[in-house]
């Protein structure tokens, strides 16, 4: 039988019956009232999702208003599927929406979103399938000594996902989500700190580890956050993908750390494209706070049996940086185990010495507004929250001084 045209359309997810059933897991109010959201308090977890039967999730969605900056580092979000053990997703929660370093920037890319609210809040979007054959179980932690959401104590999410009458085919992949950190990495030769020097890297043994899986899959994101605390350029470094176990060399190896996500010569100024931006750029001379994403959309990471994907911190390792990351993949289960999660302190973002000062200002201000949510000015003082959760400090206590 000739094959239809319609049959190729880029679009025929849209109109080809397929059986699959829509729902959604949200913090929507059982009473019927409008209190739509979850107060997850300090120490406590709360479950976004628990499925069983077969299934995908498409789309997940958060937000949060006047929240702590440190909520997106003390929120921790797991995921299991199928009944296993260990999660195969665990990750902060502002790190797993490429909020890097707790540092919101408006992001519009492919698979990960922020978009903004009214100042101080804004919607996380993830829209990577994860498909299960028998179970799905989401849950979010608060590592924090607070309830999640700072001044607004409250937390709004969606989980959508479909359901199906069969599970999945067996070739079917696990979505995966790791965070790993090295806080500083270890310079490594005789020119510490220097952008080109002549020193060799013929194995890199000693680069930084975003990813060390075991199994057969492919690994499909990154989010790569750097403290830049050595100052000057930082980005000679390349990236190296080991795959299968493979020796030096290893099958893929960049040119540099701006090329990895689609930058020209060492960026200045911060973009943010559908898949690879540097979405954070603290300073023009690049001192201080990075981030960059890079989605494998087009051109997934595959593997068989094994991938080890690394990157040098400056040419050959030879500065002594902080680096943080969130790894993407999809693999064949069982997974092998993940590093142990940093306790609270050890993820902490870090702060310039004006951010208690800038954060009691604001939050003070915010509680005082919070007491007519219809005034004008709750909606002012939320403006200031543009400049505060961007991490521009000084910006927003000139904003709050001059009301």
């Amino acid at each position: 039988m000739e094959r239809h045209p319609l049959q190729d359309h880029p679009l025929r997810g849209l109109f080809t019956a397929t059986g699959a059933r829509s729902r959604r897991a949200s913090s929507w109010d059982r009473r019927g009232k409008n209190w739509d959201f979850l107060i997850v308090g300090p120490g406590q977890s709360a479950v976004l999702l628990e499925h069983e039967g077969p299934g995908c999730v498409t789309h997940v969605y958060c937000a949060m208003a006047f929240p702590e900056v440190t909520d997106y580092r003390d929120a921790i979000l797991r995921c299991w599927w199928d009944g296993e053990e260990t999660p195969s997703v665990e990750v902060p929660l502002g790190d797993f929406f490429a909020v890097a370093h707790a540092r919101v920037r408006l992001l519009r890319s492919e698979l990960v979103a922020v978009n903004p609210g009214f100042g101080a809040s804004h919607g996380m979007h993830a829209y990577f399938p994860m498909p299960f054959s028998s179970s799905a179980r989401i849950t979010l932690e608060n590592r924090g000594e607070r309830t999640l959401g700072g001044a607004l104590p409250a937390f709004w999410f969606h989980v959508d996902y479909e359901t199906y009458e069969a599970p999945p085919p067996t070739s079917t992949l696990r979505f995966h989500a790791q965070w790993r950190q090295e806080k500083p990495t270890t310079s490594v030769g005789e020119r510490a700190n220097v952008q080109l020097h002549e020193g060799v890297n013929l194995d890199g043994a000693d680069n930084y580890v975003a990813l060390d899986a075991r199994g057969a899959g492919q690994m499909v994101g990154l989010v790569l956050e750097i403290n830049n605390v050595a100052g000057g350029w930082y980005g000679e470094g390349d990236d190296m993908a080991f795959v299968d176990g493979e020796a030096w060399p290893p099958s893929i190896h960049g040119t540099g750390t701006e090329e990895t996500f689609g930058g020209g010569a060492c960026p200045t100024h911060e973009y943010a494209a559908p898949y690879s931006g540097f979405h954070l750029v603290e300073s023009p001379d690049f001192a201080g706070l990075v981030g960059a994403y890079r989605w494998f959309v087009h051109d997934p990471i595959r593997f068989t049996s094994a991938l080890r994907w690394t990157v040098e911190h400056g040419h050959a390792n030879n500065f002594a940086n902080e680096y943080a990351s969130v790894a993407y993949w999809y693999q064949t289960e069982p997974h092998a185990p993940f590093p142990a999660l940093p306790a609270r302190p050890e993820l902490r973002p870090p702060f310039p010495a004006i951010y208690d000062e800038a954060r009691e200002a604001f939050f003070s201000a915010a509680r005082a507004a919070m007491k007519d949510l219809s005034s004008p000015v709750l909606l002012e003082v939320a403006a200031v929250g543009e400049d505060f959760y961007a991490g521009r400090y000084a910006a927003a206590l000139a904003r709050l001084r001059a009301r």
